[in-house]
């Protein structure tokens, strides 16, 4: 049995089952015309060697890691202009991915982990973009011009040790005349950088330094699921472990705009933790929080204190990033302050604001075409102004975000943001399967994202299923409790109440909805919800001035209009909601 050093290269095409669905012929064309005019002449300018082709994908060889890596980040560069004249859904993208290891060789063929770790790089790698392994990393430092973000270790499939990964995508801007030093400071990304420090254990007790330190771990790993933000990895957080820099020194050391911080004490079989967001620069506190609970399974608290951090934290990280967004001039936006300044107009909930989210948004993927979330965003911009009643055209505003979420999956098949915006738009044309399975992919995408568990209680409460619909919703609020689309989940915590026939507390959520700040701009909802609420208690008068309230929101409203607006699974689905109306006042 031979073996060999090798750097290997793995490579395949993004949502090559779905071009092939769309159109076989045209895909497989394209297909070798690539292989033929790009990959292949540049694997063997660079000295490598295709082992094989593999339906979508290949793998290939080469004697030098440099060579590897050069050829990976050419093919992806050449790829940038290619097919221009094709709508982006259309276009071939690549994920490269590349690794260094030993390699048992067969005649032609190669086999071993050196292999299967290259293939799991390219799994990780963005549409376009390049992973490659810490052993590459190591051996092409300041060696070539494209320049490598640390994704820290990650776990990947069928390797029993974590990998470290370096990442490349043509977003990102290579230094010249080599990639970074260990010893240089490193430049701030182009999004929002955040770096976890270890949480300090406050107990006295050495025993209990596992649990502080698997929280931070645990946030750390949360926090990367959130493709917004770039999150320092662990081994680099963990150097500041035991030791009290200056925030501002650890933000200029590691790159970052923002640093969290924390503690945990325990007495007893109770346990404290507290958490806070600080400004790195500035020093600044964005955000704080204690947290007080019982400790008796370690390992569910663990998890749920994950969940709650992590789901507080981003929001308001998002919120410090379009009000950045919002004070800056129009003309000095790039891709990502146009993004955050397209999110400021949208959590307006207004019609003036969702013209100008949706005009902002197509603007940030015009800066950056390969800007999936802006594409995703755009689609829920679209769903939200038909959904609310300001749209004029409510079916052509529901087509425009199809294709808009559509894209936004062509470019990302692994953005939860996309599957996000696609589970709404599905809901909307009546589609209740799709919607909760894309809204389901969203969540095993990230866990922590409280939008997805909101539209997937909405599509859930729609499917007939109101028990699973209330845990979805409650698991919104638990995990976003002061997010811009809040009342709108409390609003719908409220009908599916009333879909339960428990209005009593269909009220209670509906006037909680109408009371938060946000819901200003909320339209006819929370209005319409309480009225039925109280319709349907016999509380005709609060009913109806909860009724003109939502009338004078939205003047043509009717039963036939929610009727359409919400479709439900089984005929008759809404019918507590509608007779609840009714009773206030409101007709067909």
């Amino acid at each position: 049995m031979e073996r060999r050093l090798a750097a290997i290269l793995a490579a395949d095409v993004v949502g090559y089952s779905r071009l092939m669905g769309e159109d076989e012929t045209g895909t497989l064309k394209r297909l070798k015309s690539l292989r033929t005019e790009l990959v292949q002449p540049t694997i063997a300018e660079r000295k490598g060697r295709i082992v094989k082709l593999m339906g979508d994908g290949l793998l290939a060889e080469f004697p030098s890691v440099v060579e590897a890596v050069q050829c990976a980040v050419d093919i992806q560069r050449s790829m940038i202009g290619r097919e221009a004249d094709l709508p982006d859904e259309r276009r071939l993208r690549l994920r490269i991915g590349v690794n260094l290891g030993d390699v048992i060789v067969e005649g032609s063929d190669i086999y071993g982990d050196g292999v299967n770790v290259a293939a799991r790089l390219e799994g990780l790698a963005e549409p376009g973009g390049v992973c490659i392994s810490g052993k590459v990393r190591d051996e092409v430092r300041n060696k070539l011009s494209a320049a490598f973000e640390d994704l820290g270790e990650q776990k990947v499939k069928n390797i029993a040790e974590p990998v470290r990964v370096y990442r490349w995508n043509h977003a990102g801007v290579d230094r010249t005349p080599g990639m970074m030093s260990v010893d240089e400071a490193p430049p701030l990304p182009d999004k929002p950088s955040i770096a976890v420090l270890p949480f300090d254990n406050m107990s006295g007790d050495p025993e209990q330094e596992y649990f502080s330190d698997g929280i931070t771990e645990d946030i750390i790993t949360e926090l990367s699921r959130f493709r917004s933000l770039f999150v320092i990895a662990r081994n680099s957080s963990f150097h500041y472990k035991g030791r009290s820099p200056k925030v501002q020194d650890i933000g200029r050391e590691l790159g970052v705009q923002y640093v969290v911080e924390g503690s945990v004490r325990k007495a007893g079989n109770r346990v404290r933790i507290t958490t806070q967001v600080v400004e790195a620069a500035s020093g600044k506190h964005i955000w704080a929080e204690r947290y007080d609970r019982d400790l008796e399974d370690i390992f569910a608290l663990q998890d749920e204190m994950t969940q709650t951090i992590v789901g507080a934290v981003e929001p308001e990280l998002s919120a410090a990033e379009r009000d950045r967004a919002a004070r800056k001039s129009p003309e000095s936006l790039d891709a990502w302050e146009t993004y955050q300044r397209g999110l400021w107009h949208l959590w307006g909930f207004t019609r003036e604001g969702f013209a100008e989210a949706q005009r902002l948004l197509r603007r940030a993927h015009e800066l950056d075409p390969g800007f999936a979330t802006a594409y995703a965003f755009e689609s829920y911009a679209h769903y939200l102004e038909a959904m609310l009643g300001f749209a004029q055209a409510p079916e052509e505003n529901l087509e425009a975000a199809f294709t808009a979420a559509k894209k936004s999956l062509a470019l990302d098949d692994k953005d939860p943001v996309a599957y996000f915006a696609m589970g709404r738009v599905y809901m909307s044309r009546g589609e209740h399967d799709a919607s909760v399975a894309s809204l389901e992919t969203t969540i095993a995408l990230n866990p922590s994202f409280a939008l997805a568990y909101h539209g997937l209680g909405v599509a859930l409460m729609l499917s007939g299923r109101l028990d699973e619909a209330a845990e979805a919703l409650d698991k919104a609020i638990r995990l976003s409790p002061r997010d811009p689309v809040l009342w709108g989940t409390m609003a719908y915590r409220s009908l599916n109440c009333t879909l339960q026939q428990q209005y009593e507390t269909a009220a209670e959520w509906a006037r909680r909805a109408i009371h938060e700040p946000r819901s200003v701009g909320g339209g006819y909802w929370p209005y319409a919800t309480l009225a039925s609420a109280l319709g349907n208690l016999g509380q005709t008068a609060a009913a109806g001035e909860a009724l003109d309230e939502a009338r004078r929101r939205k003047p043509d409203l009717s039963l036939a209009y929610l009727e359409a607006t919400l479709p439900t699974k089984q005929p008759g689905g809404l019918d507590p909601y509608l007779e609840g109306l009714r009773k206030a006042g409101l007709e067909n």
